[in-house]
């Protein structure tokens, strides 16, 4: 591993079998597990440049969190992920702390209310996080979304088996939140995380094993089998290009409609307020065609956010820790890139067996939010320092906004 010598450079450059990675993740965790992915990743021939590392990085399941690839001509399903799509939105309002009440249990019972959040009943019938009874803001928008997504079904119907309409415009689990924050002048936002729920899940799973499945057939040895490729030009690659772009649609529409719903819930609870004009929903697992280095390229990233320059993207911190609303820098050595929060430093196993509830109370002291034992993995001590996160990717983003969570729905 060496420093990166360009004047004021906040990375670090790691020299591999195949092209450079290069991290910025100075003065955070960088695990040896996730280096080893990367490092695989690296000698993938149709990579472009180098790979880059967000400083939320850590290991994930096919390929690492935090990661941004350009490849040229190919695309690795596992390097978007299963949560297609799973990305921000955060909305500015005219209210100020002022005009909260003193207790926000009502303000978060409303907004669990209206939102269908977390899984029960093994994901069937009676699951609390599916709508049971459809609302027509929900229905419309799928019928805007049900004629691309018919022709997908149609080719692959194991893709079909499971929810869509039930599922669109509500929460999940695990790190899934809906929060209210307050920012530097005391203004209220409206901020939640969420992306394209079993959906998105099941055409990641689905294509992930049909690229390894043409893998085999074409006698490809790879680094690892989670590098499963689909090559322009093939049948599959076109197959999973609709599919993912469908997913990501789904996710972008499945956050506006969870925000409308929370707008909703909350009027009943406050007092009378707008929406400003600062708003903002990106993606963080996806992929998109883009033009890099003189090359025309596609950019898959995984737990990574386009910070294109003037661009607004989002910065979550835990449970109880600050987020920021950031504005990108245009950093072409990260493709135009930032992380996407601030990335765990265990895994959900490890929180639970190192935080009691006692430790998760007082690390989200001032936070209505739930403070039970089945959160206790997303407690912040599970997460690397948000503030160390920000200044390694000093030269990516500037912060626009500094918030604060006052109010967490977790799924």
């Amino acid at each position: 591993m060496k420093t990166n010598e360009n004047m004021g450079a906040s990375h670090l450059t790691l020299e591999t079998k195949g092209v450079p990675i290069k991290a910025w993740t100075q003065g955070v965790p960088f695990e040896a597990e996730a280096e080893a992915q990367l490092r695989k990743v690296a000698e993938m021939p149709f990579v472009h440049k180098w790979v880059a590392v967000m400083p939320d990085v850590h290991s994930g399941i096919g390929a690492t969190v935090g990661s941004v690839i350009a490849s040229k001509g190919a695309i690795i399903p596992a390097a978007v992920g299963v949560d297609i799509g799973c990305g921000m939105m955060a909305v500015q309002t005219s209210l100020r702390a002022v005009d909260l009440p003193d207790s926000l249990r009502a303000v978060r019972s409303a907004i669990e209310s209206a939102v269908p959040h977390g899984r029960t009943d093994d994901g069937g019938r009676n699951d609390r996080g599916a709508w049971h009874d459809v609302p027509s803001r929900v229905g419309s928008a799928w019928a805007e979304l049900e004629a691309e997504y018919k022709p997908i079904v149609e080719k692959f119907p194991k893709i079909g088996r499971g929810a869509t309409l039930s599922q669109l415009g509500t929460l999940g689990t695990g790190n899934h939140f809906i929060e209210l924050c307050l920012d530097e002048e005391d203004r209220v936002w409206i901020m939640l995380h969420s992306g394209s729920r079993g959906l998105g899940n099941r055409i990641g799973s689905f294509f992930i094993e049909l690229a390894k499945r043409d893998m085999r057939t074409w006698l490809i040895n790879l680094p690892h089998q989670d590098l499963a490729y689909l090559p322009e030009g093939t049948e599959h690659f076109y197959d999973y290009w609709k599919a993912v772009s469908f997913a990501q649609k789904f996710a972008a529409k499945n956050r506006e409609l969870m925000m409308a719903a929370v707008v909703e819930a909350i009027t009943a609870e406050l007092p009378d307020f707008a929406l400003t004009n600062v708003a903002v929903n990106c993606h963080h697992n996806y992929v998109s065609r883009e033009h890099h280095f003189g090359a025309d390229v596609l950019v898959t990233r995984k737990g990574a956010v386009r910070a294109r320059e003037g661009e607004l993207g989002i910065i979550p911190g835990s449970m109880g820790a600050k987020s920021f609303i950031v504005r990108g820098k245009g950093n072409a050595e990260s493709f135009c890139s930032c992380s996407h929060g601030a990335g765990r430093k265990m895994s959900r196993t490890a929180a639970k067996k190192v935080f009691t509830l006692e430790d998760h109370a007082k690390a989200t002291a001032g936070v209505e939010c739930r403070k039970d034992e089945a959160v206790i993995d997303e407690t912040p001590g599970a997460y690397k320092a948000i503030e160390d996160v920000m200044h390694a990717q000093r030269d990516l983003v500037e912060v626009a906004f500094t918030l604060r969570q006052v109010v967490c729905v977790k799924g």
